[in-house]
């Protein structure tokens, strides 16, 4: 990056390293720069290089005038400044500063005023730049002048553009885009009212009260922090682990783009995971839509605090189920651990998923017979790839609608297939309708088609469908069809099939009875090994 100045314009370039690259500025109506560089792979697309500003309290004038963002809080937040009190009620409690704030005590010119200071601050902006003054000088300018609010001798000297060696700013209104920084802030002083006798000793009380009782708090802390010191050791260890561990899990997995993901991004990008943002809830833990920074959307899945394992052990599991890629599973993008929160981050699928059109009569009529057909197929393409083909053999143990997820095509892609392992199958599944069986054994599996595409069903796919629902669940798990048997049938449609004896049903099933198994039995003990078929 090189700067230049010509007369009275100062100009910046700067380019990416490795060679060539097409690169867009895009600004929006709020003064958001987007810088994207184009991607000419295999997939050409526009990827977002940086965002400025890169979080909403680096807006202009966001905390509105007399308000300040705080970057030293986990998450930014609009505050007042010291002495100062929000101009609205509601804006203390929403957090929203838009409509600026005033002083607590209005100011009295012509008595004797201080100047508060305020350290690592970002200057406000529309100051008044004083040539040829010290700090001592500075000072005198604002205290001689009633409208003077504030100043700060900036540590920035101005000698490189202008060839002044003194930096004082002074301020003769509102303070406006003031934040607090982490580092290389400056210091602002801010005109404020001389204490009063009265108000000095009330105020030496207020403040010495509570300091002796931090002291003696902060002593049984102390005490309490020499027992807790080496599990504190040890914990920081393991987040060292995780973090940098999650730098090789890219390496590992050959996917560049897993990521372990900061929790303050994860809040920003579900805005505090608020309701508005709910994709769906189950046993597993509420689903969020989520937006980058970078203006990518993904799904949070927050799992609930039934997991029980801790965090290398989650991690493991992580890596695991993200060793799992098939076009027929929704993608895990990477994962995010904080405290007792332990976040799943996927792709994010905008049909959602497809209980939300087989059970909603006006979004229905949408999948003709061909388009469910195709995501039955899909379905048993992705159950083949986990029972038999990957990596990583899992059973998924809760399959229904509300976790096959369609993308813009209508492709299914099967959700939750790693959460049997995470929570150790202690969920609870669904109960299988018997209404099946009937119509079957009647032999009338017309009425078993979706009114609303009956006259466009194919009734002789439809009822080998059923034929093949109905063997999945036989009582004698040698009775069900393999994966790959299922796709042969669905995709060739020529293969002859037993036909399915009557499902024994109970009041209370036990689930794990019924599992296709292998069973090793000893004199003394017997060993059940699940297989998904």
């Amino acid at each position: 990056m090189s700067i230049r100045r010509i007369d009275d314009e100062i100009y910046v370039s700067f380019g990416i390293t490795g060679g060539p690259s097409t690169i867009k500025i895009k600004m929006d109506y709020s003064g958001k720069l987007k810088f994207q560089v184009w991607n000419n792979s295999n997939i050409p697309e526009w990827n977002a290089l940086l965002m400025e500003p890169n979080n909403e309290c680096h807006t202009y004038g966001y905390c509105g005038a007399f308000g300040y963002c705080d970057n030293t809080e986990p998450i930014a937040t609009c505050k007042c400044l010291d002495g100062f009190e929000p101009i609205d009620s509601k804006d203390r409690s929403y957090g929203n500063f838009s409509g600026g704030c005033h002083q607590k005590d209005a100011l009295r010119c012509g008595q004797e005023n201080s100047f508060l200071t305020l350290s690592d601050m970002k200057i406000p902006d529309m100051f008044l730049y004083v040539k040829n003054k010290s700090f001592d000088e500075c000072r005198a300018e604002c205290t001689s002048n009633c409208s003077c609010t504030a100043y700060a001798y900036a540590n920035m000297s101005t000698k490189a553009v202008n060839g002044d060696d003194t930096r004082c700013l002074l301020w003769m209104g509102d303070l406006i885009d003031t934040q607090k920084q982490i580092v290389l802030g400056e210091n602002l002083y801010i005109r404020v009212n001389e204490l009063s006798d009265k108000k000095r000793r009330n105020n030496i009380l207020k403040i010495t009260l509570p300091v002796v009782s931090c002291l003696l708090i902060l002593i049984c802390m102390w005490l309490v922090w020499i027992c807790n010191c080496q599990a504190k050791q040890r914990n920081k260890k393991n987040w060292k682990k995780l973090i940098f561990g999650a730098l090789s899990i890219s390496r590992e997995l050959g996917d560049g783009n897993f990521l372990f993901f900061s929790y303050r991004k994860i809040v920003l990008a579900t805005d505090k995971f608020s309701s508005s943002k709910m994709l769906g809830h189950g046993g597993f833990g509420n689903v969020y839509k989520g937006t980058l920074d970078c203006g990518k959307n993904i799904a949070v899945k927050r799992l609930s605090k039934s997991s029980g394992q801790g965090v290398s052990e989650f991690r493991n599991e992580v890596i695991l189920i993200a060793k799992l890629q098939h076009r027929n599973l929704v993608k895990l993008l990477g994962f995010c651990v904080h405290g007792d929160e332990k976040l799943l981050i996927y792709e994010y699928l905008p049909n959602k998923s497809l209980d939300a059109f087989l059970f909603n009569s006006t979004r229905k009529p949408l999948l003709d017979w061909s388009i469910r057909f195709n995501i039955i197929i899909g379905i048993a393409r992705g159950l083949l790839y986990l029972h038999q083909d990957s990596r990583l053999k899992i059973i998924h143990r809760d399959l229904k609608a509300s976790n096959i997820l369609l993308d813009k095509e209508m492709s299914p892609k099967i959700s939750d297939f790693g959460m049997a392992r995470i929570f150790d199958g202690s969920q609870q599944q669904g109960n299988t309708n018997r209404v099946a069986w009937s119509l079957w054994k009647d032999g009338i599996t017309k009425n078993f088609v979706d009114s609303s595409i009956v006259e466009s069903c194919s009734l002789d796919e439809a009822s080998q469908c059923i034929h093949i629902g109905l063997l999945c669940v036989q009582d004698n798990p040698s009775a069900r069809p393999l994966m790959s048997l299922i796709v042969s049938v669905l995709e060739n449609g020529c293969t002859s099939l037993p036909p399915p004896k009557q499902p024994i049903y109970f009041a209370e099933r036990n689930y794990g009875t019924y599992e296709a198994a292998e069973t090793i039995v000893n004199s003394s003990y017997t060993i059940t090994v699940l297989e998904g078929r």
